[in-house]
């Protein structure tokens, strides 16, 4: 037997759109990460980029439990001396309720640079509509 490695080339790349109004932000993200990675395919490879592409619309409307919101924080540095910021998540959620989802599914990603590229098929908008609808995307269900 030949164990069975899928090549770049040969791999089909479907559309998936995802609405994450109500939906938990940490299950949500790691339903998102196995699609990225194409974790759901029988020709997955851990060392090739066999994923899907993911549009997620809403994401302003993700619901998390419990304090989170308030005690949740994200940190960012400046590169300067005290240069270290930090908001909570409900202010993050205010500002750019984008970055809250991609921070979530890059930290379920390996840390490597394959992973880089399987975020940029991740395509993440804080309202309803989408400009990817040339695409056609089928709506992926996230329980």
């Amino acid at each position: 037997m030949k164990t069975y490695t899928a090549k770049p080339g040969e791999i089909e790349r479907r559309w998936y759109v995802v609405d994450a109004e109500g939906q938990n932000l940490g299950r949500l993200a790691t339903r998102i990460a196995d699609q990225l990675r194409g974790k759901n395919k029988p020709q997955y490879t851990p060392h090739v980029d066999t994923g899907d592409f993911i549009v997620v619309v809403n994401a302003e409307k993700i619901a998390v439990t419990g304090k989170k919101l308030d005690e949740k924080m994200y940190y960012r540095h400046s590169g300067y001396p005290g240069g270290l910021k930090q908001r909570t998540l409900r202010e993050q959620l205010d500002r750019r309720p984008t970055e809250v989802l991609r921070v979530a599914v890059k930290g379920m990603l390996p840390k490597n640079k394959l992973a880089a590229r399987q975020l940029t098929k991740l395509k993440i908008y804080a309202g309803p509509e989408h400009p990817h609808t040339a695409q056609s995307p089928e709506p992926l269900e996230v329980q």
